[in-house]
């Protein structure tokens, strides 16, 4: 079974050879992938932290250099710590660096109005 990871890795590697509504169409499956990872993770972050206070998640999210305030709760709390984590994996740097490409190249999973 492949993992998150891998098939994000895969569709980046195509990306560059893909055009147009191919390339689309990876980059909506890459992109479901990169917020399925980041559901996961946040999940496994909420259970590392249970039990930690509010304040202190608030004080870790900005040492991560995710800053927050006290109008957030604590679910976005977890999902800023999360997403901080989730950017520095493999899987997420690659996407990122894939949907840059198509950017450039005039493919974005928003359409132009």
């Amino acid at each position: 079974m492949m993992t998150t990871t891998q098939r994000l890795l895969d569709l980046a590697a195509a990306a560059p050879a893909s055009h147009d509504e191919d390339l689309a169409l990876l980059l909506r499956e890459a992109n479901k992938l990169y917020q399925d990872g980041l559901q996961d993770l946040r999940r496994g972050v909420a259970q590392r932290f249970d039990g930690l206070p509010t304040e202190e998640l608030m004080l870790a999210a900005n040492a991560a250099g995710m800053p927050c305030d006290a109008s957030q709760d604590r679910d976005e709390v977890i999902l800023l710590l999360a997403l901080a984590e989730w950017e520095m994996t493999p899987a997420a740097m690659a996407y990122a660096e894939m949907a840059e490409d198509a950017a450039r190249r005039g493919v974005c999973l928003i359409p132009e109005e």
